[in-house]
């Protein structure tokens, strides 16, 4: 701003009273000084400094600019201070919304984790399957599963996600094994909110729709279904990883399985980030890769 022009080199002069000194600790050229200095005067209409050709000296005019000068630039200094601290431990409001069952199961405790790393944050973490208004909620951030809409956000690619086809033991025993997509139309197949499965098939997205006994919005429900033999189900990573990893279901239709899912943290295109959610954005990215 033009009220600033001068006010540094004049201080920095003041101080060292010294044109070219002032110019060393300024990292610019004696002649900028000497030019910026003048012309603060001008515009005050005041004489700051004496010149001699061996020493410069402070008028009493510049004496009292000099003190309010002075506590300026201290202020400035000081606020760069605490913009760097705060940068250095993320205080105040964070805001973010996250789908339900993978918010409960990775995000929340990776929040928490975050928490105590900075205890003086204050979060407000809203799990729900809706896609909020970020700008309009005053969410900072939101997680998101899936193939992306929204345009008009910024996103940050955090992890992948699998679907799987599953089945325990007993059931496929009683039942069969399922060797391609025709013959699901033979199972039991345990549906969550939509009627039909994805896959892939010869590197294409390939939809199959699907009947059962058992339809819920639950996929842990879905999946106790599935552990106690009902059906097959079909349900992402995060609920099925453990039973898979121990045996309690048999993963099906692997070469049909569809490719990975995004895991995305979004924001809005026109917010610059502050430096609490610039840090929780790569707490989450380092954590999930």
């Amino acid at each position: 701003m033009f009220i600033w022009e001068g006010v540094s080199e004049f201080v920095a002069v003041a101080e060292a009273e010294s044109f070219t000194a002032a110019a060393k600790q300024l990292g610019i050229s004696t002649a900028q000084v000497s030019r910026q200095v003048s012309a603060l005067e001008s515009r005050l209409s005041t004489k700051l400094l004496y010149r001699t050709t061996r020493k410069v000296s402070v008028t009493e005019a510049g004496q009292t600019y000099y003190q309010y000068c002075r506590q300026v630039l201290d202020g400035l200094e000081e606020a760069e201070r605490a913009m760097t601290n705060l940068q250095l431990i993320p205080k105040g409001k964070l805001r973010l919304t996250a789908p339900v069952t993978y918010g409960e199961k990775v995000i929340a405790p990776l929040v928490n984790d975050f928490i105590l790393r900075y205890p003086e944050l204050e979060v407000q973490l809203n799990l729900t399957n809706q896609k909020l208004d970020l700008v309009g909620g005053g969410y900072d951030l939101a997680i998101r599963l899936g193939k992306l809409e929204d345009s008009s956000m910024m996103a940050k690619r955090l992890s992948s996600r699998t679907l799987y086809v599953c089945a325990s033991p007993e059931y496929l025993s009683t039942y069969g094994v399922p060797h391609s997509l025709s013959e699901l139309d033979r199972h039991n197949c345990l549906q969550g909110n939509l009627d039909y499965w994805r896959f892939q098939d010869r590197g294409k997205p390939y939809n199959v729709r699907v009947k059962g006994n058992m339809k819920c919005d639950s996929g842990w429900a879905l999946l106790d279904a599935a552990l106690k033999g009902i059906g097959i189900v079909q349900l992402p990573d995060y609920y099925v990883q453990p039973s898979l990893a121990c045996g309690k279901l048999m993963n099906l239709l692997e070469h049909y399985q569809e490719a990975d899912d995004g895991i995305w943290a979004i924001y809005p295109h026109n917010r610059h980030l502050s430096p609490k959610v610039r840090m929780l954005l790569d707490f989450l990215d380092e954590s999930l890769s």
